[in-house]
């Protein structure tokens, strides 16, 4: 997995590779930046360009294939257990970091979900990200810069992963196979997130996307059951649910934006349904809809009532 398999990061790949050629590694990293726009995948390519003494892993030497396969003994992965990093993850990650190198010139880990340490494990990492034992070098990885801890923040060097642009992820999923009017339209809704542009693309999620919006759209407070009906299928969803809110605050921008600019609307081939959202709702509504959608989406990402929080939303969604 060398840089080269990285795509729309220029920036982030050259200060890393410009740090191994000059010998100015540091030791702490934070990758932060949306899910799917390449951190992991960056930081694999980094450990294996270190590992392989080069500034572009060569792809074929046993350290490179070892990492490629997930079986370098000197790499080590670490996520959460649960909702948190627990203490006891930490105090492994640490021991195995204390022992020498089999065979790598340092040892290495990427631990993905550096906003999930809570205080106790947090505080425990922080000797090993002052003195990494052996010199080894700690790649921490964050959709949510803002809630890391500040302890481990100060200790890293930070490095932002921006979006990737939609004509890059359309290339790329042409390339994989899909086809070119699904590639183009998951492109648009995908928020710059590869990950998510392919799992948009794949067979039977965009029809599955207007069926929910025509659903939820229909929803109305005579008919409380449907609202709490709807609340309680989609929160028993819990992998596809973030999907799916995705895709309705992407529909709401839509609605948004058609007075002004209806050339530019990421769900083309809803435009008449945005078109007949539009004319039902005033922009401060849905400014406000837009609003509460979002706060919805940080309060499941920390683990709230799925079924109660939608309750509430789609109460608000049906109040016309």
């Amino acid at each position: 997995m060398p840089f080269s398999e990285v795509i729309g990061q220029d920036l982030a790949v050259s200060v890393l590779r410009r740090s191994i050629a000059m010998n100015r590694v540091s030791h702490a990293y934070l990758f932060s930046g949306i899910e799917g726009c390449g951190k992991k995948k960056t930081a694999l390519a980094f450990v294996q360009a270190v590992f392989c003494g080069r500034d572009e892993a060569c792809g074929v030497c046993s350290s490179c294939r070892k990492i490629a396969s997930g079986q370098h003994p000197d790499l080590h992965l670490l996520e959460p257990d649960g909702a948190f990093i627990k203490i006891d993850q930490v105090r492994e990650l640490q021991k195995e970091l204390s022992y020498r190198p089999f065979e790598a010139p340092k040892k290495a880990c990427i631990i993905d979900g550096a906003d999930k340490f809570n205080l106790a494990s947090g505080n425990a990492l922080l000797k090993t990200l002052e003195e990494p034992p052996g010199n080894a070098l700690m790649i921490l990885i964050t959709t949510e810069r803002s809630t890391v801890l500040q302890t481990i923040l100060s200790r890293c060097q930070a490095l932002t992963f921006h979006p990737l642009p939609a004509a890059l992820i359309e290339e790329r999923l042409v390339r994989d196979q899909f086809p070119a009017q699904a590639a183009r339209l998951a492109a648009t809704l995908c928020g710059g997130s590869l990950k998510r542009g392919i799992e948009i693309a794949t067979d039977g999620v965009l029809e599955g996307r207007v069926r929910f919006l025509e659903r939820v759209l229909a929803l109305e407070l005579k008919d409380i059951a449907k609202v709490f009906a709807a609340a309680e299928e989609f929160a028993a969803d819990k992998e596809g649910l973030p999907g799916l809110l995705e895709l309705l605050l992407s529909f709401l921008r839509d609605v948004l934006i058609y007075r002004s600019t209806p050339e530019a609307l990421a769900n083309a081939d809803l435009a008449l349904l945005v078109e007949r959202e539009a004319s039902r709702c005033r922009e401060v509504r849905v400014m406000e809809l837009i609003e509460q959608l979002m706060n919805m989406r940080r309060m499941l990402a920390r683990n709230v009532n799925a079924r109660l929080a939608l309750e509430v939303f789609f109460m608000k969604l049906a109040a016309r």
